[in-house]
């Protein structure tokens, strides 16, 4: 497999005039002390992964099944609370084929309990990425800090009246009606799920592609059905000249890799959860795909090698 190239610095020219250029952005401004975006190109495929800020749930929501004492160890090892675990929240805009592709929308809008999320729109406009410009959104599933960005005010308004947006079949029908009876999600927070589902198949409804099990969105661009975390959720992979990336959405967590056995409090499945996320990590390891995934450490992006039983995540040597 050729390397794929991580760079901070990508120009896309877009027939619609759009351009993702971040080299104009390289400072980051007063309101952001870090780095919010960071480009790969995946052969002719450009990517910019794009932060939506953190999310900090309760830290035994990542290991409901855990005993308590080896979650604690776990986090102690990494220096972090065990009351709360921040988990990044980052999308992606892919650009191939003329295409120009959001993959997931984080959260949108800034909710008391997770003040540190939902810039994601701010974030597209100051990587230079402009809404009218998107032909194609691809959920991975429809969680609130997935669809969320799609729901801020005047954002619809933005967007191209043929936007199609790519969902698995199944994952449109399950939010019709949603089970939360197998998570650990808080009342609140099912609520929420619920409630920002609803809103999005009632504003989106007829901009929906759904797929059964894989669709190809745009060229080396293919989505397709893992379920799990939900009934629908999927992963997106990317492919070309030799290279791979796969954007895993919520289907790998940072304690995936040391503990693939801890359910997440999100999953709808746990069980089946468990063997989606060691099937892809299997999967990671033998193609050395680069991985992006939701909830990883911002940028998201590494790769992840076998560790005898278990699997290792090493981080992408950051280019500059």
């Amino acid at each position: 497999m050729s390397r794929v190239e991580a760079r901070p610095r990508t120009i896309i020219q877009q027939e619609t005039n759009m351009t993702l250029d971040t080299s104009q952005h390289d400072r980051p401004g007063p309101d952001e002390l870090v780095p919010s975006r960071y480009a790969v190109r995946v052969g002719e495929i450009d990517v910019l992964v794009i932060s939506d800020g953190v999310l900090t749930p309760p830290a035994e929501s990542m290991a409901t099944n855990a005993d308590p004492a080896i979650r604690a160890a776990w986090l102690d090892d990494r220096f972090l609370s065990h009351d709360a675990f921040d988990w990044a929240l980052n999308a992606v805009v892919v650009r191939s084929g003329g295409q120009t592709i959001l993959i997931d929308s984080g959260l949108g809008e800034e909710y008391p309990d997770f003040p540190r999320a939902g810039q994601f729109v701010h974030r597209l406009e100051a990587a230079g990425v402009d809404l009218a410009s998107v032909t194609d959104v691809v959920l991975t599933h429809m969680h609130f800090d997935h669809v969320g960005g799609l729901l801020v005010d005047g954002v619809k308004d933005r967007l191209r009246p043929d936007l199609r947006v790519h969902v698995s079949a199944l994952e449109a029908k399950f939010w019709e009606s949603p089970d939360f009876s197998r998570t650990a999600m808080p009342p609140a927070l099912a609520e929420l799920a619920r409630r920002a589902s609803t809103q999005f198949l009632d504003e989106y409804r007829r901009h929906l592609r759904t797929f059964d099990q894989e669709y190809e969105v745009a060229p080396g661009v293919v989505t397709t059905r893992t379920g799990g975390h939900t009934p629908g959720h999927s992963v997106v992979r990317l492919a070309s000249g030799g290279d791979r990336l796969m954007f895993a959405g919520d289907a790998l967590f940072p304690v995936s890799f040391d503990h693939p056995e801890w359910h997440n409090g999100f999953e709808h499945d746990p069980e089946e959860a468990t063997r989606v996320r060691l099937r892809l990590m299997r999967e990671l390891a033998e193609t050395g795909s680069w991985l992006v995934s939701t909830h990883m450490p911002f940028p998201s992006v590494g790769r992840v090698a076998a560790a005898g039983d278990l699997f290792r995540w090493i981080p992408v040597w950051w280019g500059y």
